[in-house]
């Protein structure tokens, strides 16, 4: 068992550009700041940073399985309000964005659009700015008539380019090494979805030795997909000839039944978007054949043959790993100081409306070291 409080202290160590952003808050005295997002370890430099510069926190998650308590338990002693579980209940999570609301925040601070689409339905009262930090997110807002402004973070390119388009796809198959002791050799890999996410799958599937097919139904992304040089297949036929498949769109009952069942003997099933049911787990669950072979993976016995679900197909990478790693994160963590400092700060005075978080914003926080500085050569 690790010790907690000495792998907090290795990941500040290892944050300094963090840090050193966090030194540079504003005083957000009289900021309510509702959070729903990934409470992982790397979290905790952040939400200490914020709550030191005077505001005042909720936490909660917009993933369950993503949770670790010792992260809730250890900002709740630092004075953070929470409600978060790992494993909690849909049920639970909706009460937790509930009590988010009834908190009365000024501020939201987002992955998924959770609690922006709560109070939407419940008329926004006194929510004076908001950030989203995810492409499922930024979808969601782009549906509501929102009236306040929400900055969107995660279009912005060292976003879009370090942790979408390449930390997850390498942090999710070392998670999966790690936790089926496999690798990808003489492994025909399915990447369904060819976005940026899918693309970093892709591409680390194929350089760990994976032989890779694309299944991606937007013809611009299919047509980016082959000239990268990977097999393309309908998702319906790669299925038959696939050993491991992952998930990679957003799109919820994406693996059904019916494709699952299409899967030879012996395939392994993972996800590594943001919601959790691309596959549909609770269809494999009802079979009443799961059984766990080693943690974070369950053996099904349906249609005459066996499946291996990987970290209950939820997000892999942050499930059954530790997710980004700690050198790659500080950058899309200094990014969320600099618009946590905006959302209370400047942007607050714009119109109603989603806006691409500006560069001015981040920028600054991102050139106190010559490395960071090449981001923007």
């Amino acid at each position: 068992m690790i010790d907690f409080e000495r792998e907090l202290a290795w990941t500040r160590l290892q944050m300094p550009l963090l840090a050193a952003a966090l030194e540079r808050l504003p005083d957000l005295v009289g900021v309510r700041l509702a959070c729903s997002m990934h409470l992982d370890i790397k979290m905790v430099p952040l939400v200490e940073g914020v709550l030191r510069a005077g505001a005042n926190v909720f936490l909660t998650t917009c993933n369950a399985m993503t949770v670790r308590d010792p992260v809730v338990e250890h900002l709740a002693s630092r004075g953070a309000t929470a409600q978060a579980a790992h494993g909690m209940s849909e049920t639970a999570m909706r009460d937790a964005w509930d009590a988010a609301l009834d908190w009365e925040p000024t501020h939201l601070c987002e992955m998924g659009g959770d609690l922006s689409v709560l109070a939407d339905e419940r008329g926004n009262a006194g929510i004076v700015a908001s950030m989203e930090a995810t492409g499922t997110g930024v979808e969601r807002l782009g549906r509501l008539v929102l009236r306040y402004p929400a900055f969107n973070w995660d279009d912005i390119a060292v976003k879009e380019g370090l942790h979408n388009r390449h930390m997850v796809g390498i942090c999710t198959w070392q998670a999966f090494f790690e936790r089926t002791r496999l690798t990808l050799h003489g492994k025909r890999v399915l990447v369904v979805g060819y976005g940026l996410v899918g693309r970093g799958l892709a591409d680390a599937a194929r350089a760990y030795g994976g032989a890779v097919t694309i299944a991606e139904r937007d013809p611009a992304r299919a047509l980016e997909a082959q000239y990268a040089g990977y097999h393309l297949s309908e998702i319906d036929d790669a299925l038959a000839t696939t050993d491991v498949v992952v998930t990679a769109t957003g799109a919820r009952g994406l693996l059904s039944i019916d494709r699952l069942k299409r899967l030879p003997g012996g395939a392994i099933v993972l996800n590594s978007s943001h919601v959790n049911d691309e596959i549909d787990v609770a269809s494999l669950r009802a079979t009443g054949t799961g059984r766990e072979m080693i943690p974070f993976v369950e053996e099904f016995t349906f249609a005459g043959k066996r499946l291996y679900l990987f970290a209950g197909g939820a997000m892999a990478n942050l499930t059954a790993g530790n997710g980004d790693s700690l050198n790659a994160f500080e950058i899309p963590l200094t990014v969320m100081i600099g618009a946590v400092a905006h959302i209370t700060g400047a942007g607050a005075s714009e119109p109603p409306g989603l806006y691409r978080l500006p560069e001015s914003a981040y920028r600054e926080h991102l050139s106190l070291t010559p490395l960071q500085n090449g981001l923007y050569s």
